[in-house]
C-alpha cells in the first residue's frame, strides 16, 4: 500500500502526462488542419497538380478545349490583369503596408497553383511557366470545401491527390477516382474568388453576394445553370453520355454574345407631336431580364455601363440628349463628365504629383450604371485593393428596371417632320482613359452595344 502522502504526487504526474497528451494531439490536429485562403501560401509543390495538358489531351478532350477558349484558362495571362498586376499591383504592394498582402494574393484566384506552390509573384506570361494554367482543372477538382462564414478571398480548402470532385461518383478511370462533391456544384465554391474584401474590409467583388441577395437564389438557380450550362454529351472521351453533362465555357463579362442583350431597353415620349421651342420629355426603361446579379458586377472599378440618347431630325441634323438628373447623393458619378480621377495610381507609378486621368471617356451628360471606388484619400480609384470606401451603387440589379428621362427642349431651327429619338446601352470592360494611358490593348475597352431602341415624334409648324 503506498504511503497517503505518495498518491497526490503520483496523480499530479499522471495528470501532467494526461495534459501533454491532449496538448500534442490538438498540435497535431492544428498542423494537419487543411489551410486555406492566404495561409495557404506556399503549403503545396506544383508536382501536386497535374497540368491541363495532362488532363486534356486523351481523356477530357472537348472540356479542355472548352476551357482553352474561356477566361478560366487566361486569369493570368490576360493582358489586362498582367498590365494591372505588374505595373499597379505588385509595385503599389511593395510601397504600402496596408496592402502588402496583394502582391501574393491577387494570384490566390489568378494564378492558385502558383500560389499555393509559393510562387509569388509568378514570373511575366511570356516566361511560360505554371502560372499560365491560370485556374486549372485541378484546381477546381481537388477543392473539398472552404474556411470561414463567407466564401470570399480564395478560402476555398485545395486536396490534391488520387481523388478528384466532381458531379458524379463511382466512376474510375485509370488515371483517378471520382468523389461526388455538393460543394463543387454550389454557389458558395464560385463565392470563394467571386467575392472580395479590399485590405480595408470593403467588398469590392460581391458577385455572389448579389447573386445570394436576389430572386434567383431563392428559386434555386445558382451560377452554373447560366455560365456552365449542361448538354447532353460525354465528359470524358472513353466515358458515359450523360444527358446533362456540364459545359465549361464559363462565359460571361469577357463574351459580347453573353453581354448583349442583357438589359431590356425601351423609350418613348411624353407627346404625340410638338412644336419648335417646346420641351419633349423622353422615358427610358432598362430591365435587368437576364442576370443573377448585378450589371456590371465582377470587376465593378473597370466596367462601364452608359445609357446615350441621340434625336435625328428629318434632315438629319444630329442633336445628342443628357439624361435629366435625379438628384441622389453621389449622382456626379453616374453621369459622364469630364472629370479626372484614379489618381491614386501614382503610386505605383513614382510620380506622387500625379494629377490622374479622364474618368469616365464618354459624352458628357450620360447615364452611366456603376459604383464608384473610393482610396484613402477619398479619390475615385480603379485599383480594387487600394478601395477603403464605396459609393452609391446605382448599377441594375437582377430583375431590376430603372427609368431614366432626358428632357429636349426642341430648337427653333429643328427640321419639320419625324424626329427619330434613339437610346443605346453601351458597355466597356474597362474604361477607354485608362486603357489608352497604361497600354491595355484595344479589345479590352471596345464598346460593346447591350440594346437600342428608337421612338419618334412629329415636329409640327
Amino acid at each position: 500500500m503506498p504511503r497517503p502522502e505518495e498518491v497526490p504526487v503520483k496523480r499530479s504526474a499522471l495528470s501532467i502526462v494526461l495534459v501533454c497528451a491532449v496538448v500534442l494531439f490538438l498540435g497535431l490536429a492544428v498542423a494537419q488542419a487543411p489551410k486555406a485562403g492566404e495561409s495557404a501560401l506556399g503549403t503545396r509543390k506544383y508536382d501536386d497538380y497535374k497540368t491541363p495538358q495532362f488532363c486534356g489531351t486523351a481523356c477530357h478532350t472537348d472540356i479542355y478545349r472548352q476551357w482553352q477558349q474561356a477566361m478560366m484558362s487566361q486569369a493570368y495571362t490576360h493582358h489586362w490583369d498582367e498590365i494591372e498586376y505588374f505595373k499597379l499591383a505588385v509595385p503599389h504592394a511593395e510601397k504600402d503596408s496596408v496592402v502588402a498582402g496583394v502582391k501574393a494574393g491577387c494570384n490566390g484566384c489568378h494564378a492558385p497553383i502558383a500560389f499555393l506552390a509559393g510562387d509569388v509573384p509568378p514570373p511575366h506570361p511570356d516566361k511560360g511557366s505554371r502560372a499560365n494554367e491560370s485556374v486549372s482543372c485541378e484546381v477546381c477538382h481537388t477543392a473539398t470545401g472552404f474556411q470561414g462564414d463567407t466564401p470570399h478571398n480564395f478560402n476555398f480548402v485545395s486536396s490534391p491527390g488520387q481523388t478528384k470532385y466532381g458531379p458524379r461518383e463511382g466512376k474510375n478511370s485509370p488515371e483517378h477516382s471520382l468523389s461526388k462533391s455538393d460543394f463543387l456544384g454550389s454557389a458558395d465554391f464560385c463565392g470563394t474568388c467571386h467575392n472580395e474584401m479590399s485590405p480595408y474590409g470593403v467588398w469590392v467583388k460581391s458577385t455572389h453576394l448579389e447573386w445570394k441577395e436576389g430572386p434567383y437564389a431563392k428559386q434555386g438557380v445558382k451560377c452554373h445553370d447560366c455560365h456552365m450550362t449542361y448538354a447532353p454529351g460525354k465528359t470524358a472521351a472513353m466515358g458515359n453520355t450523360y444527358p446533362d453533362a456540364r459545359q465549361h465555357l464559363f462565359h460571361g463579362a469577357h463574351d459580347p454574345g453573353k453581354v448583349r442583350g442583357t438589359i431590356e431597353l425601351r423609350i418613348h415620349p411624353d407627346v404625340v407631336e410638338a412644336v419648335p421651342g417646346d420641351p419633349v420629355r423622353f422615358t427610358v426603361a432598362l430591365f435587368n431580364q437576364k442576370t443573377g446579379h448585378k450589371f456590371p458586377s465582377g470587376s465593378v472599378e473597370d466596367r462601364i455601363v452608359w445609357m446615350h440618347v441621340e434625336a435625328v431630325d428629318a434632315k438629319g441634323t444630329v442633336y445628342h440628349l443628357p439624361v435629366d438628373k435625379k438628384g441622389f447623393a453621389g449622382e456626379e458619378y453616374t453621369i459622364g463628365a469630364d472629370a479626372l480621377a484614379y489618381q491614386d495610381m501614382g503610386i505605383a507609378l513614382n510620380d506622387p504629383a500625379f494629377k490622374g486621368i479622364q474618368r469616365d471617356g464618354i459624352p458628357i451628360g450620360d447615364r452611366i450604371f456603376r459604383m464608384a471606388y473610393f482610396d484613402p484619400q477619398g479619390r475615385m480609384t480603379l485599383q480594387q485593393w487600394n478601395t477603403k470606401s464605396l459609393g452609391t451603387d446605382y448599377r441594375i440589379g437582377p430583375r431590376e428596371t430603372k427609368l431614366e428621362t432626358c428632357t429636349f427642349r426642341l430648337p427653333d431651327g429643328v427640321a419639320l417632320g419625324e424626329l427619330k429619338v434613339t437610346a443605346v446601352l453601351n458597355y466597356q470592360k474597362l474604361v477607354k482613359p485608362a486603357a489608352d494611358f497604361l497600354g491595355v490593348p484595344a479589345d479590352e475597352s471596345e464598346i460593346i452595344e447591350v440594346n437600342r431602341h428608337s421612338t419618334t415624334v412629329k415636329i409640327v409648324d
